[in-house]
């Protein structure tokens, strides 16, 4: 599982604090790369055990949020999937950004994961509560985070975020039991 760079009791008085997870798109929810189609259309892969954990996350009751330096519409349709409806695209100033947003939900900076790759990530990744950087992401980003995945962007590192922390919660059990009983009843019948 992921790698800390900061003590484990300090991960874990961070990690208890965390309601909200706020991500960067390229790099983090996809692995970087951007295909265009001759008519010009962009296409993005996003994986989707990231998708179920996102799901996960919400079950738990926990926010979260969007935050890019680029403008996608396919960003926007997988947000739009996963129910997250706080997006902020276009954000070359992700800090202002992130600002606007816990001034809006009424949060505080200390409540917020924050997940990058890329140097403009760096800003937030030094404010927050927990900074957890993907496993490829820029040696800049990976020495401003606390926490390291062992998988890289797009291929499962947001899921790996969220189950640290839920786990960290004591709320992985509550939000995946469902599974769990379902296969138990299944396997009595």
């Amino acid at each position: 599982m992921a790698n800390w760079l900061i003590p484990r009791a300090e991960a874990d008085a961070r990690g208890q604090q965390i309601e909200w997870l706020v991500l960067d798109v390229d790099g983090v929810l996809t692995d970087g790369r951007i295909y265009t189609s001759a008519r010009g259309d962009e296409l993005l892969a996003f994986h989707v055990h990231d998708g179920h954990g996102l799901r996960l996350w919400q079950r738990a009751g926990k926010q979260v949020a969007v935050i890019s330096g680029r403008n996608s519409a396919a960003a926007r349709a997988r947000c739009a999937d996963l129910g997250i409806t706080h997006i902020y695209q276009n954000a070359p100033d992700k800090v202002a950004a992130l600002t606007a947003l816990l001034h809006t939900a009424q949060a505080g900076v200390a409540q917020v994961c924050y997940c990058g790759d890329e140097l403009l990530d760096v800003p937030l990744l030094e404010r927050v509560g927990l900074a957890v950087a993907v496993a490829n992401a820029v040696p800049e980003a990976l020495r401003a985070a606390q926490l390291v995945t062992t998988r890289p962007g797009g291929a499962g590192a947001v899921r790996e975020v969220i189950e640290v922390v839920l786990q960290m919660q004591g709320r992985w059990h509550d939000v995946t039991a469902r599974y769990f009983d379902q296969a138990m009843q299944g396997s009595l019948q």
